[in-house]
């Protein structure tokens, strides 16, 4: 599995999801903030939100652009995203958790500070998106 992971294949497809997920993070933090600072939904309702949109753009993305040549799900786009809404709700339990321990624990708790929780937290989230992904959805 080591040699795997430090494969070219491997190194490509990681500073792809990289992008794509930093393209995610956007809408998630853009999200985050118009729901909890703009619309002052709660913060961890706001989180919830602002992943559902940050997951279909990573799903979207991902698909087209770092996962494009894995042919397991054609056919199966309900199944695919499925799996990729299962690996990011968990991922989704670890950015709240870690919410909840940066603001409420933390008192993290001005508007400025709650958004620069959310980007600490997603980037923390980051490295088990992917390797869920890449090891489990994607796996051929």
């Amino acid at each position: 599995m080591l040699k795997k992971m430090f494969s070219k294949e491997f190194i490509k497809q990681f500073i792809s999801y990289f992008c794509v997920g930093g393209l995610a993070a956007i809408v998630e933090w853009v999200m985050f903030y118009v729901f909890s600072s703009v619309a002052g939904i709660e913060y961890l309702i706001s989180t919830g939100l602002a992943f559902i949109f940050s997951t279909t753009a990573n799903w979207f993305l991902g698909r087209i652009m770092t996962f494009k040549e894995n042919k397991k799900y054609e056919g199966k786009t309900f199944k695919e995203i499925l799996l990729v809404f299962a690996v990011s709700g968990v991922g989704l339990l670890f950015n709240l958790l870690l919410m909840y321990l940066f603001v409420t624990v933390l008192g993290l708790d001005t508007d400025l500070l709650k958004t620069f929780s959310k980007i600490m937290s997603t980037g923390i989230v980051f490295v088990w998106n992917f390797l869920a992904r890449k090891f489990w959805v994607y796996n051929n």
